[in-house]
Formats: C-alpha cells, sequence, structure tokens
C-alpha cells in the first residue's frame, strides 16, 4: 500500500511530477539530516526535527515551488512573499533545469535559520 505522501507525486501529472520527484530528490541530498514527512496534506522536509520547507503547486501561476518556512528571514530576489507572513516561496519551471545552485544557496540560508530558532 502506498503512503498519503508517495500518492501526492503519484497522482501529479507530467512534467510536473516529474520536476517535484526531482525536487524531493535535490532536498533531501542536501543534508543528511533533513527528512521527508507528510504534514498539513503536503510534503514537508524537517531539518534536525524543524520544520523546512515544503512542496507544492501554485494555484494561479500552476507551477511546483518550494515553500521556505522561514523564508521571511532570507534576503534572496527569487523567493516570493505574496501574502504570506512566515513563508516565502521559489517558484519551479517544471519544462526547464532545475535551478540547483539557487536551491541549495536558500536551502543553506533556511537550515541555518531553522538551526538558529530558539
Amino acid at each position: 500500500m502506498t503512503s498519503d505522501l508517495d500518492n501526492f507525486y503519484l497522482k501529479q501529472e507530467e512534467p510536473t511530477r516529474g520536476c517535484l520527484l526531482a525536487l524531493r530528490d535535490v532536498i533531501l541530498k542536501h543534508n543528511d539530516e533533513i527528512t521527508a514527512e507528510w504534514k498539513y496534506k503536503l510534503p514537508f522536509f524537517y531539518f534536525k526535527g524543524k520544520m523546512l520547507c515544503y512542496l507544492w503547486i501554485h494555484k494561479k501561476y500552476k507551477h511546483p515551488y518550494i515553500g521556505i518556512v522561514d523564508g521571511n528571514l532570507i534576503d534572496h530576489p527569487d523567493l516570493l512573499q505574496e501574502k504570506r507572513a512566515r513563508m516565502k516561496i521559489l517558484l519551479i519551471d517544471e519544462n526547464s533545469d532545475l535551478p540547483i545552485e539557487k536551491i541549495n544557496l536558500i536551502l543553506t540560508s533556511a537550515m541555518y535559520f531553522c538551526s538558529n530558532k530558539i
């Protein structure tokens, strides 16, 4: 039987499914202490037990994105705040190569803030 987490990826259509799976792999490979969990009905990633980021599909733009939990603390020109107080998102074009360096840079910043939370 497949889990809700697996089903999230399986029910997506290509190329979105492949993009989300690739993003999952990039996030999990970024650091050995990042884990994937099913939380709030979305794929969430934790760093040392604290919420780091999640994957979702933007309702308006129809593109996958990485939601950064403490994105409001990160100053990066490609992170969108929109109407969120704490989160910022990185929109991903599923028809282009993943911006691996940019994703890794943002994840490193997010891990820093995640580790230094009181």
